[in-house]
């Protein structure tokens, strides 16, 4: 970046000071639109500018996310000139039509469309067999939920205009009938009064009911004798009934073949592709769902020829768009996309694939998805990145897939000075760069380290021609992944073009092995991974290791008697844990990609392997290890028995004895959370003086008492001048649970108290994690001081769940106090009923496409299974599958999905594994339930599968259940219970 002043210290592979923080510097005209797009921070810029032929050329990216526009801007061509997108898919289906209705033309050259509109077709368009297939689509439906706003606020506009134009004829017809007629006696007269009036009221009326469900698109699609060919009628769309349509369209086939995308109009500016599936029968009209995909591939690959400092990060490379956010379901990922796009990638023999989507996962490393990634990575050698997620800053906050799974890249986000002055235009930027505040971070609950590397969370980026303008702003983990994605895509290009085989084993150890550490403690691998990623020196690095045998490490680690369960890392997070020595049996797995010869590559294979710990008092480890391609297995012991409070961070590592340049070739994390106890009575907690500047963070572990169920907690603030935000996490782990995290966000304009309450579990650790963001009060040089007080609360009951059947006496509850007197206000409401179903049918068959085949050759199958409910009422209904609900990454199942109905077929609500509330109206629905997997019998064991309607009662209808002190007071109608103290030692019943 001309203009800025480098400190940089020069060293081996991952030392010194390799993050080269940007200090001192002025923005001008070139270096700010430098930080728009950073490349100087992964060393990306000086790479390409000593070797320009290797800026991702002979690349192919899947982007996995909400849909890439073609059209958006430097996503046309790559830099040698070859087109940008290869190819625009829509995975989920949500742009789907039937088109399986045949219909052939008249004499005149019409056609009746699907939706009963008469369409006439080109008589230029080759249709040999004369048989066209028709469908229609409501605009709306394929539009994002920002776009659909702004179309109905733009046509209830030119509708309102138009209907006052109309109210004012009528006003002025019926004018001039009273001045004709001032006090009409004929009937005839009155009548044609009345109707006059009678007009003038209905377009009043039917101004107050607008309603616009949207603009209805036909669609045709035919054979034209070498290619299926799509073309739609969007006459209802424009305003101009001379456009849009069908016969002016200009016919579309699948985006691969041909790379043309459409417009529905310029009102919408909405881009679009047609694909076509099933020998004409189905018609995708592929859109986005959000900018946020588009903006991901330009981060990676966006070329400007005529402002060349915007350019993506490979700008030489190509792409393919899998977009798995579903339009039905705002923009979420579903199991279809994902599994659609991974049979894509493969298809179109991508190099890399970027996911910047993720949610959080019961299980790390696990799940039918997971399966899958890793055969696309072992079995195919495609590279994946991922995102780490948005949920910091407390630890084991990384998401599914990137931030949990073994074989992914995932991706935290650092931001630099320049990207802080520039991009977010702070008023001063830090001295040197960071990790985002709410960058996700690790270990996962199994101890691995979570997060691989950082790179740039933030930039300027192109987005969809819909949002109306070329680029905008974007940060997090899902701008770092594409960032770190297009540096891996400069690496591979260079290899390609030297001949040095690509692999992702390869190339992930010098991602790790170059990285330039971020912060100055061990821990804060646990935000930013190995570092901040450096393009140009992970090229040396991979030139070295050449000839170096392609190579991943598989550690599994037990504690020693006992076989499971087995992790990636040691994680100490409990007081038990940390009160003795623990010995842990470490197996390490050398891992091969499939194929690879036995004689010529396994059996060879022998390191001899130096072993480090980097705090032997505290971790213990054997000195060297000789390992072969069986694996083997070393002891390590861990003492945390004289650590301090807080959070501890080590890693045992092995070294190559004949090749120590090539450092960790493995790493074993080993993080220790050693809590504190609470020791006062009443229980509570108090943190003083803690000290705050942007972007620091405080972390406290407290080992819950026994009994806590909630805390009362206040943050005092003294010491600052300018506003300050603050994010507050707190983080629990449980057995067979999703991390248990409660956030707040809070804003101090001024030194004050603010309170806050949220659960807890006891006799848990808890993370308090409280961190003044990365950019609040970054103009000011004060201080913050923060004083943290937490208070415990806690009421058990002998009944975790309480079942009222009617034919037992009254319930008995028993309530104990266990920390500290409690005021105690029974209060029990009956607001929902859940009702029970079983399928009345179940289908299993095989979906044929393709693009349900799986890279292993299998075909998917699919199990349809149909629900029937009745509301004698209208009602807001939530359908619930407890068996496969809450979870999409840590699940043997491939997909669900669900579609209610009413018996005239009109969709009212769709969902997946999170399910939603619905307002339905009076009458009898039909919910058909989607399931998915390529093995059969796990989807025979599903016919029978129990689906429940949870219904909210009116409030007419709620139940309030009373409590009573003395058995016999239901019946008596006396001792009714309202209040009472809870003292500890004393159980209430």
């Amino acid at each position: 970046m001309p203009g800025d002043s480098i400190t940089e210290t020069s060293g081996g592979y991952g030392g010194g000071d390799e993050n080269r923080p940007l200090r001192n510097f002025k923005l001008n005209e070139s270096t700010f639109l430098a930080s728009l797009m950073p490349k100087k921070e992964i060393g990306a810029d000086h790479f390409v500018e000593a070797h320009p032929q290797y800026d991702g050329r002979g690349v192919i990216i899947a982007i996995f996310d909400s849909g890439v526009d073609p059209a958006a801007s430097g996503l046309q061509v790559t830099s040698d000139g070859k087109p940008k997108v290869l190819d625009v898919i829509d995975c989920t289906g949500s742009g789907d039509i039937d088109t399986s209705k045949v219909v052939k033309a008249d004499a005149d050259g019409c056609i009746q469309g699907a939706s009963g509109a008469s369409l006439v077709v080109n008589s230029s368009w080759k249709n040999p067999s004369g048989e066209w297939h028709v469908g229609y689509k409501f605009l709306y439906e394929l539009l994002t939920d920002t776009l659909t706003s702004r179309l109905k606020k733009e046509r209830k506009k030119k509708w309102d205009e138009k209907d006052q134009e109309e109210i004012a004829k009528a006003v002025k017809h019926l004018d001039k009938f009273n001045e004709k007629h001032s006090n009409p006696e004929e009937a005839d007269l009155k009548r044609v009064r009345e109707d006059l009036q009678a007009r003038i009221d209905l377009l009043r009326k039917q101004a107050d009911s607008y309603d616009d469900k949207g603009p209805v698109i036909d669609a045709v699609v035919w054979h034209d004798g070498d290619l299926w060919r799509a073309a739609l009628d969007t006459q209802s769309v424009e305003d101009d009934s001379d456009c849009g349509q069908l016969a002016n369209f200009v016919p579309l086939t699948n985006y691969r073949i041909e790379r043309k995308h459409g417009v529905f109009s310029k009102l919408d500016a909405c881009t679009f592709v047609l694909n076509v599936y099933s020998d004409g029968n189905i018609l995708s009209i592929v859109t986005d769902c959000s900018p946020h995909g588009t903006h991901v591939a330009g981060i990676a690959t966006a070329f400007h020829p005529k402002e060349p400092l915007l350019n993506g990060i490979a700008p030489g490379a190509q792409l393919i768009s899998c977009k798995i956010g579903d339009t039905r379901l705002g923009s979420m990922e579903t199991g279809t996309g994902l599994i659609r796009a991974l049979i894509a990638a493969v298809e179109h023999k991508c190099d890399l694939i970027n996911m910047s989507y993720g949610e959080p996962t019961l299980l790390p490393d696990y799940g039918r998805f997971v399966d899958l990634v890793n055969e696309v990575v072992n079995k195919h050698r495609l590279i994946f990145v991922s995102s780490a997620g948005n949920s910091g800053p407390a630890l084991s906050t990384v998401g599914a897939p990137g931030g949990t799974t073994s074989s992914i890249i995932g991706v935290g986000a650092y931001v630099s000075p320049s990207m802080a002055a520039g991009a977010h235009s702070v008023v001063e930027p830090p001295s040197e760069g960071l990790e985002y505040t709410w960058s996700s971070r690790g270990p996962t609950s199994d101890g691995d380290l979570g997060v691989s590397i950082s790179a740039p969370g933030g930039a300027v980026a192109p987005v969809p021609t819909w949002t109306l303008q070329k680029r905008m702003l974007m940060n997090g983990t899902s701008m770092a992944s594409p960032s770190a994605c297009g540096g891996v895509a400069l690496l591979i290009s260079a290899m390609k073009a030297e001949g040095i085989p690509v692999s992702p084993y390869s190339v992930r150890k010098a991602l790790e092995n170059t990285s330039g550490p971020v912060g100055e403690l061990p821990a804060d691998k646990l935000s930013t991974g190995q570092g901040l990623m450096q393009v140009d020196r992970a090229h040396e690095y991979i030139r070295q290791s050449r000839n170096i045998p392609c190579i991943c490490y598989e550690i599994m680690v037990n504690q020693s008697g006992k076989s499971t369960p087995t992790s990636r890392g040691i994680y100490l997070r409990e007081a038990s844990a940390c009160q003795q020595p623990t010995e842990w049996t470490v197996q390490v797995q050398p891992k091969f990609h499939e194929g690879a010869s036995n004689l010529e590559e396994l059996v060879p294979f022998e390191e001899c392997i130096e072993l480090h710990s980097t705090e032997k008092v505290v971790v213990r480890t054997p000195e060297y290890l000789l390992l072969t391609n069986n694996g083997r297995s070393f002891n390590i012991v861990v003492n945390p028995t004289k650590l301090s409070e807080g959070l501890h961070y080590y890693e045992v590592y092995g070294v190559d004895c004949k090749a120590p340049w090539r450092g960790p070739i493995f790493r074993i994390p080993v993080t220790i959370t050693k809590p504190m106890t609470v020791k006062k009575h009443p229980p509570f907690i108090s943190f003083s003086s803690m000290s705050f500047v942007p972007g620091h963070i405080e972390r406290r572990y407290i080992e819950m008492p026994f009994g806590a169920t909630w805390v009362e907690a206040t943050m005092q603030t003294s010491g600052f001048d300018t506003t300050r935000r603050f994010f507050i996490d707190t983080v629990q782990i449980c057995p067979l649970q999703r991390p248990m995290k409660w956030e707040s966000v809070v804003t101090f304009s001024s030194p004050t108290v603010k309170s806050f309450a949220f659960p807890v579990v006891g006799g848990q650790t808890m993370e308090l994690a409280v961190a003044q963001f990365w950019s609040s009060g970054i103009g000011s040089h004060e201080t913050t001081i923060v004083d943290f007080e937490i208070l415990f609360h806690g009421i058990a009951i002998n009944k975790e769940e309480i079942i009222l059947d009617g034919s037992e006496a009254p319930i008995r509850i028993d309530a104990e106090a266990l920390l500290s007197s409690e005021n105690l206000v029974p209060v029990a409401i009956l607001n929902k009923i859940r009702v029970p179903y079983r399928p009345v049918d179940a289908k299993l068959g095989t979906l044929t496409e393709n693009r349900d085949k799986l890279p292993s050759g299998k075909q998917t199958l699919a199990l349809t299974l149909t629900y029937k409910f009745k509301l004698e009422d209208g009602a807001e209904v939530k359908p619930q599958v407890p068996l496969l609900n809450n979870r999409i990454y840590d699940t043997k199942f491939e997909s669900q999905f669900y579609m209610v109905s009413d018996t005239n077929k009109r969709v009212y609500a769709m969902g997946d594994v999170y399910p939603s509330a619905t307002k339905l109206p009076k009458g009898e629905y039909n919910l058909r339930l989607y399931l998915r997997h390529d093995n059969m019998q796990y989807l025979e064991k599903m016919k029978q599968l129990l689906l429940f309607i949870e219904r909210n009662l009116d409030d007419k209808d709620v139940i309030r259940l009373n409590f009573f002190s003395e058995p016999d007071g239901p019946v008596m109608g006396d001792g009714a219970f309202k209040s009472s103290v809870l003292v500890p030692g004393h159980v209430l019943s």
